[in-house]
């Protein structure tokens, strides 16, 4: 009597073995509690326990890392299958609501979490759309931020003032370059603009760099 030997599936490209372990998954269960909506979500536990198996049964490896670009910072969100070495990627923004360790740490949960979602193509059991329409107006609240070229822009011309980008920030009330707000940018160009031409004159030529004259146009 010959023993019973367990056969692993073979797939000769990423997309037959994501279909054929999408088949096999199911539901991300809500099983953490959101104190602010009193409601329950499918947390990143969750959703690995939903999908991870099904992926490394059919050979697709997954990894999460943290990438930081000019025009952002994201977590990629990449599967990797092993037979054929392809893969298939995507990129969640990680928004930091805390200029802090633990915001960051939530960020890139967060972003981990909708990134597999998407990835896998798995949604939270009765999920129907209620959480985004209930979050829509908070997005809709946040202020818009600088594009990459209005970053490179406040960027270089701090830096061409030689004022302390802190002060900057400071003044108006941003915790960082990243998330400077767009309306206050040409305000920020216009006054650095302005001690740039005030340190060109001979009688502001010991201007000290830390101080950022006041204008009142700005």
């Amino acid at each position: 009597m010959n023993a019973k030997t367990d056969i692993k599936p073979q797939h000769n490209c990423i997309a037959i073995a994501l279909a054929a372990a999408q088949a096999q998954m199911g539901k991300a269960l809500k099983s953490a509690n959101n104190p602010h909506f009193k409601s329950k979500y499918a947390d990143l536990a969750s959703v690995v326990d939903a999908c991870m198996p099904s992926l490394n049964a059919h050979g697709i490896a997954v990894i999460q890392p943290t990438t930081d670009e000019e025009s952002g910072r994201f977590v990629e969100t990449i599967l990797i299958h092993g037979e054929s070495g392809e893969t298939l990627k995507c990129r969640v923004p990680l928004i930091v609501q805390k200029n802090d360790m633990q915001g960051y740490g939530s960020a890139v949960t967060y972003a981990r979490r909708y990134g597999l979602m998407s990835m896998a193509g798995i949604a939270p059991e009765d999920d129907d759309g209620n959480d985004a329409a209930r979050a829509a107006p908070k997005e809709q609240a946040q202020p818009r931020l600088l594009t990459p070229d209005q970053f490179i822009k406040l960027r270089d011309k701090i830096e061409e003032a030689e004022v302390p980008e802190d002060k900057v920030l400071k003044r108006y009330g941003a915790p960082s370059l990243q998330q400077f707000p767009a309306i206050k940018f040409d305000a920020a160009m216009k006054s650095l603009n302005a001690t740039i031409a005030e340190k060109a004159q001979p009688e502001n030529a010991d201007l000290d760099g830390d101080e950022i004259p006041q204008h009142e146009d700005a």
